[in-house]
């Protein structure tokens, strides 16, 4: 039995340093998006700490259901050279301005542009540690 000990020995670091990646992408995206309530004026969060629940909805979001968003909406993404994607994330942003309480995003240009700022300034946070 000792023996399947040391073969699985690498399974828990592994998943521990999976879960804190999960942790991480949280972090980034609800700064993120605390950072993109500062920049665009439609766009606000009433108490600090809903910018964390944005960015968890947003995590788990990218990590469940964009997956097969993509793939639904495949043969659009190839006719519009990908601009369709770009739509879908506003969309998102927009809803999860209508559905969380403390979040507002006040027109679907905003939340075009408010998803925009969020997608870049994750971009930059995740190279700036080292985070892929």
């Amino acid at each position: 039995m000792n023996y399947l000990n040391n073969i699985f020995a690498w399974v828990r670091p592994v998943q521990i340093f999976n879960n804190m990646k999960i942790i991480l992408r949280w972090v980034l995206i609800s700064i993120a998006v605390w950072v993109t309530t500062q920049i665009i004026s439609g766009i606000s969060v009433d108490p600090i700490w809903t910018a964390l629940v944005v960015g968890a909805c947003l995590t788990l979001f990218n990590m469940f259901v964009k997956p097969v968003v993509k793939i639904l909406t495949l043969p659009i993404n190839i006719i519009t050279l990908g601009i369709f994607s770009l739509i879908i994330n506003g969309v998102v942003f927009w809803y999860m301005g209508k559905f969380i309480e403390g979040f507002t995003v006040s027109t679907f240009y905003a939340g075009f542009i408010g998803s925009l700022v969020v997608s870049i300034l994750n971009w930059i946070l995740s190279k700036v540690f080292h985070f892929d």
